[in-house]
Order: structure tokens, then sequence, then C-alpha cells
């Protein structure tokens, strides 16, 4: 068992940031004793997200909100009108273009890495980072409602044949195959996989996809609620595989160059910040003069000064 990376470096958080999603069923069960629990915003009403948002902040000090790209207005409008009530630069709105069971492990990731030694910014900038790693997708009974992703005329018409069943990959990239026919391509390391079953059993996907990718692990959980309405049919078994060692995910995240937010002062991983969503600016450009001076330098004969 590998020992918690913050833990070998004696650096833990004892109040981590605090990690949200939108609802209770994208809430996966912990690793370990040491990964915190995530919290749900928005609540029911502006007025009880505005109290638990205020308590999160002056419990954890910062809040990533995490939410799919997809999600109905009238959530990401609570969550937007909590920030702009509360007047708070500590709360991190992410959207992702995730499906729900693939946002529910980045969830788990980031709740994972909020107890090493990652600076709030940081933390909400590997969102970006992270999704890239994880494989999320989908079997279907059938692709005539299913938008997310480019389906062929082809494979609209083959989903009203009896029994047919697609395997669908959103993230990272998109793929759609015929079951028995193509195989999906799988990440190239060491993952484990989350298998949600509806309508449909999940045994092809944990009988043949999972050994196919060599997964490290299956754990089955709940169907999100959401997940019907993202893959447009109730006839699905949604997976996700990604990383899940602490310890790997921790040196992904730190071995990337840190910058600071040149708006609102936190660090940042990648190309925008977490927390305010400004843009990392392009490197500056030498001045004229300077680029004059050096290529005269440069055009000079060998031995003059």
């Amino acid at each position: 068992m590998v020992d918690h990376p913050a833990a070998v470096n004696g650096v833990v958080c004892s109040v981590p940031t605090a990690i949200a999603v939108t609802s209770s069923d994208l809430v996966l069960p912990p690793h370990d004793r040491q990964t915190p629990p995530a919290a749900v915003q928005p609540l029911e009403s502006l007025e009880s997200s505005l109290t638990g948002m205020h308590a999160l902040i002056e419990q954890h000090g910062y809040v990533i909100a995490l939410y799919p790209a997809s999600t109905p207005g009238d959530v990401t409008r609570r969550l937007h009108a909590v920030r702009s009530v509360l007047e708070s630069d500590r709360i991190a709105l992410l959207a992702l273009d995730l499906p729900p069971l693939g946002l529910a492990l980045l969830a788990q990731q980031l709740r994972q890495l909020s107890v090493c030694d990652f600076s709030p910014g940081v933390l909400a900038s590997s969102a970006r980072l992270l999704a890239h790693y994880i494989y999320a997708g989908a079997l279907l009974g059938s692709v005539a409602k299913l938008d997310r992703i480019p389906v062929s005329l082809k494979s609209h018409a083959k989903s009203w044949v009896p029994g047919a069943q697609f395997a669908v990959l959103a993230n990272p990239r998109p793929q759609l195959v015929r079951v028995g026919q193509e195989e999906l391509t799988g990440p190239e390391f060491g993952t484990r996989m989350l298998v949600a079953a509806g309508q449909l059993p999940a045994e092809w996907l944990t009988g043949t996809l999972a050994p196919a990718w060599r997964v490290q692990g299956v754990t089955t959980v709940p169907l999100p609620a959401e997940s019907t309405r993202w893959w447009g049919t109730g006839k699905v078994a949604e997976f996700a595989a990604g990383l899940y060692d602490v310890s790997v995910l921790y040196q992904l995240v730190s071995s990337v160059r840190r910058e600071e937010c040149h708006w609102c002062g936190l660090e940042l991983i990648g190309d925008r910040c977490g927390f305010c969503a400004a843009p990392l600016p392009p490197p500056q450009e030498l001045p004229r003069a300077t680029v004059r001076a050096a290529s005269s330098v440069r055009a000079l004969p060998r031995g003059a000064s």
C-alpha cells in the first residue's frame, strides 16, 4: 500500500478545499478514510444554497463546484447567483463536458487530491488536466436521440434493428462502434472502471470491455439520474475508467509548471485560472530595439567586438 504523498512529505491539509457536485448521485464512495466527502451545490432553494455555500467557505476556505456542461439552465443560474450574492472569489464554478459518471469520477479524484499540499488554484485548474485521462462512455440500446457525439446516418438506421447495441466513448475522444463488430480504443495506462447499469445489463462492460482494457478493478455504482437525459435513452449502462492511485494523480498534477494568475493572484496550471477563469497571458515579446540589437551582434564577423 502506497502512503499518501502529502503524508510522505509531512504536509497534509487539515481543512481541505471543498469539492461540490450538483447532485448526491454524483458522490462516489471514498477510496479510503483519507478521502473527504463531497458537498452538493446548489440546494433546492437559493436561500438554502446561500447558507450551505457560506458554511462551506467558512469551514474550508475555498469551494470547487463541478457540473456537467449539459446541466439545465436553472441549476447553473443558481450556482452563479450564489457566487454573485456572496461576492466571493473563493468559489470556482467548473463546467465540464463529461458524461455524469465521468464527472463523478473526476470529483472523486479531486477529493483525493484535496488533502495533498496543492493550493486551491492548482487543484481547481487541475480538473481540466485530469479530465483528459478519464475514459467515459456507455453501452446503448439506441443512438437515435444521442446528440453529444457525432452519429452517422448508418448508425442511426442500425439502432432501429431489434437487439442492436452500441458502445460509445464520449471522452477523451468520441468514438461509436457496433458491439461485436468493432472495439473501443482504451487507455494505455492502468485504470479502474466504474460501471452503472440502467435498463441495460452491464455484463458486456464487465465481461468484455474491462478485460480488453486490462483494467485493474471494476466497481459497480448506481446510475446517476442525469445519465438517461445525457445519453438520450434509458437503455444504457454507463462506464468511466480512470486513474485511481492518489500517488499517481499527485505526480501527474505536480509535474505541470505552475503559474500565477495575473487577475486574482492564485496559482494555476494549464492556460486558465479555475477560480476567475482568466486565461494565462501569452509570453511577452522582447522589445523591437532589443531584437535589433541582438540581430546586429549575431551579424558581427568572427573576431569582431
